[in-house]
């Protein structure tokens, strides 16, 4: 049975350069949806599933910035900011607002279809839209819906930092992230603390999902990087 082509939801003002975008995924074997403003791109998210936001910035009704806070406060689908801004200081805004990554303009067609495939292999989709996703046969379930976590069937005691620190981990499957990269997604330039202290919060976590928090399964260290998801089987 053949799978429908995923959408990929274009938000740029300039029409041809929507166009060129959506023909280069089109060839990649992607469905494009097209919005030149904010408002018209918040209402094709409530209409249909899309799979992955090329946003950009300079948007003629609304701060790009502004619509990737709504989208990320309403779902996790992954966010690519296009823009020309091309600062150190607006790449980590970008990230640290939501967005899993960053373009700058002029850019390759070919590159900004590449990154997009590289974002989609590291999160399924299927994942992304479902409320409630399940690990190893049912021995860990998140409940995104509900915002609470389930071991073996009962439900884990997690604070709100750490059950948000493990689904950016879980929302990032077997893709190592720094310290400085969970901050950013947690809460950017707001988080107070050490990065180190995040170690904490990994040493709590792994305390009340691991089936042996000694030798964890689930949330690996990477040795001179930092951590990262390991799901395993469904």
């Amino acid at each position: 049975m053949n799978r429908k082509p995923r959408n990929i939801l274009i938000v740029e003002d300039e029409q041809k350069l929507r166009d060129v975008v959506a023909s280069y995924l089109k060839k990649a074997g992607y469905h494009p949806l097209q919005a030149a403003r904010g408002d018209e791109a918040w209402d094709l998210l409530q209409r249909e599933p899309v799979a992955l936001v090329v946003l950009d910035l300079l948007l003629p009704d609304t701060p790009g910035e502004e619509l990737c806070k709504k989208i990320r406060a309403h779902t996790s689908v992954p966010i690519l900011m296009l823009t020309a801004k091309a600062g150190e200081t607006d790449r980590i805004r970008g990230l640290s607002l939501g967005a899993d990554d960053y373009v700058t303009k002029p850019f390759s067609p070919r590159e900004l279809v590449a990154r997009i495939q590289a974002i989609l292999r590291r999160v399924s989709p299927e994942e992304l839209l479902a409320d409630t996703v399940t690990f190893r046969n049912g021995e860990l379930v998140i409940d995104a819906g509900r915002q609470e976590v389930y071991r073996k069937g009962v439900l884990v005691p997690l604070t709100p930092f750490e059950y948000r620190l493990l689904l950016t981990l879980a929302r990032h499957p077997d893709r190592p992230l720094t310290r400085e990269d969970l901050i950013l997604k947690l809460g950017g330039f707001d988080y107070e603390g050490d990065v180190r202290t995040i170690d904490q919060h990994i040493k709590n976590l792994r305390q009340k999902i691991e089936p042996n928090p000694k030798n964890p399964s689930y949330i690996l260290t990477v040795f001179g990087v930092g951590y990262k998801f390991a799901p395993g089987s469904p």
